[in-house]
């Protein structure tokens, strides 16, 4: 795991200190609400519908167990004893108080943590693969590049009021578990003919109001061009990318607008003005890549003769075993998923009390780090099989080994109507709603992959467009709507959703959805996905049974 130098801990030092005497003086009238909103923002601190909402920074999803009890910490002290992890493995604290914001960043700086480009136009929180570096899948482990380009954009001058905010991913693996599809410049590690590793760059993806996934401006670069082609990048979005209208202020309105010849081009041109005086050298890649590799594995044997008898006597067990971990790339070992999706309660969050008692799992079972996934579950990367069930035993004392990772109850959902100022309509009852109708775990797992994912409002934070199935709440009249799509996709197949029909009222998102899966249920071929099976048959089965029922 990275470790902060004395600059990087100057920075973050200094910064918290620069923000309380600038909450000071804005509690005490010196400056007006206009000159603090900037300040705020640059902070990661917003003002929602009940109280201020604060974004810390968890650079590509990575936790130690001292950054985790820190976590829970803030949540107890500060909040309301918990906090949201989000789909860009960050956290959100809902309910500070303003004036105690300033201790926050103080106590987060301790541990290496900061709020710093989770808000505003700038470039944000650089995600990742959540399995990176213990995937059997992987041609490189892509963290120590996120790295990079975390300390290349962190307060960048250039770039610190671009056309609109900017979000970079990057992947190491076969499949793409990072949504690199879905971003404004998404990073794929691939091989060239010559056997030689860099990167294939992908440009102007995104979600929200306007869809789009995005397209592939270089099949490949060295790694030696990484951070200068980031820039060339990022120079032309900043002089050609719209700043009189918000909504088409994003890099892949630019790109779709110009068509992908013609950007490119201008990004050539950038990029040979500035490309030889930012070379990143292999001794800077081999530096921060050090801190990746600090593991020591364990020799151990391939199968567990104790974990094969636990799992034919538990049931339970074998249930979680099968749907919340996966394997890794060293033998005795596998990655573990917690699930922030219980029944009955918002997805992505967790309590003061279980940050406490997963750090100290963390310490015990995996090299005490965590890491947080794109949807908003967590997963410790590398536990050894004889510790399965002692750690499932845990997780499940602590509400956290519900055994339906990537099932239709693993639901991405914004926080919605009950939090957010800019929600439409909520999203975590219709999303309690759907869990209901999966109260026999068995039809859950019969139903395979299912990806659901819930937005608020047209923004999107809950990735409706790419879910397999998709829920966007509208406002109609005052009353809360719900838009369908079916058919999306954030991995290598990325696809954007078709509406299925007209809104469905709030009172009737569950049978609607429970009509969708029944339709699937009924129409599937073999082993068929949900996906699959959508993309074979098309709407009109799914508008038929839908429809057809009101």
């Amino acid at each position: 795991m990275y470790q902060y130098d004395h600059y990087d801990q100057t920075l973050v030092n200094e910064r918290a200190q620069q923000f309380r005497e600038q909450t000071r003086r804005f509690l005490e009238g010196e400056l007006t609400e206009d000159q603090y909103r900037p300040l705020r923002l640059m902070n990661g601190l917003y003002l929602q519908r009940h109280a201020p909402m604060l974004r810390v920074a968890i650079p590509y999803g990575l936790l130690s167990s001292a950054q985790m009890r820190t976590l829970a910490h803030i949540a107890r002290t500060y909040d309301q004893g918990y906090g949201h992890f989000t789909t860009r493995q960050n956290i959100q604290y809902n309910w500070p108080k303003l004036e105690t914001v300033p201790d926050i960043l103080d106590d987060l700086a301790k541990v290496q943590m900061h709020a710093i480009q989770t808000s505003g136009n700038c470039i944000r929180n650089t995600t990742s693969d959540h399995l990176a570096g213990v995937a059997a899948d992987e041609l490189e482990d892509p963290r120590p590049y996120c790295e990079i380009i975390r300390q290349w954009s962190t307060l960048h001058p250039e770039f610190a009021f671009l056309p609109r905010k900017f979000k970079i991913a990057v992947s190491g693996a076969q499949r793409d578990r990072a949504a690199t599809q879905v971003h404004d410049i998404g990073l794929q590690l691939v091989k060239n003919a010559r056997g030689d590793v860099g990167f294939e760059v992908l440009v102007g993806g995104g979600l929200g109001r306007t869809p789009i996934i995005g397209v592939v401006i270089r099949d490949f670069l060295p790694k030696e061009d990484l951070l200068s082609y980031l820039e060339a990048i990022l120079r032309v979005y900043n002089q050609w990318g719209r700043r009189d209208n918000k909504y088409k202020a994003r890099i892949k309105i630019l790109v779709k607008e110009t068509g992908i010849e013609s950007f490119a081009q201008w990004v050539e041109k950038e990029w040979a003005i500035i490309r030889d005086g930012m070379r990143l050298d292999q001794a800077e890649i081999d530096r921060v890549s050090a801190f990746f590799k600090t593991r020591h594995y364990h020799s151990l044997p391939e199968v567990d003769p104790a974990l094969e008898e636990q799992l034919a006597r538990n049931p339970a067990f074998a249930a979680w075993v099968r749907r919340n971990t996966v394997s890794h790339k060293i033998k005795g070992y596998r990655a573990v998923f917690l699930s922030l999706k219980p029944h009955g309660q918002p997805p992505g969050d967790m309590t003061d009390t279980q940050m406490d008692a997963v750090a100290n799992l963390m310490d015990r079972f995996s090299f005490g780090e965590i890491r947080v996934t794109h949807t908003q579950n967590l997963v410790m990367a590398d536990v050894e099989q004889q510790h399965l069930l002692d750690l499932w035993q845990a997780l499940d004392h602590l509400g956290l080994a519900t055994p339906n990772v990537g099932t239709a109850t693993d639901m991405i959902t914004c926080p919605g109507l009950d939090f957010c100022s800019l929600a439409n309509a909520a999203s975590i009852s219709v999303a309690t709603g759907i869990q209901s109708l999966f109260d026999d775990l068995d039809y859950l797992y019969d139903l395979g992959d299912i990806r659901i994912n819930i937005s608020g409002c047209m923004n999107g934070c809950g990735h409706h467009t790419v879910g397999h199935i998709g829920i966007l709440g509208v406002d109609k009249k005052g009353e809360e709507w719900y838009q369908i799509t079916l058919g999306g996709s954030s991995s290598n197949d990325a696809s954007l959703g078709d509406r299925l029909g007209p809104s469905v009222a709030k009172a009737d998102v569950t049978h609607t959805i429970e009509h969708i899966l029944l339709t699937y249920r009924d129409l599937r071929e073999g082993e068929e996905t949900f996906l699959e099976t959508v993309r074979r048959i098309g709407m009109e089965p799914f508008q038929e049974r839908v429809y057809g029922h009101h």
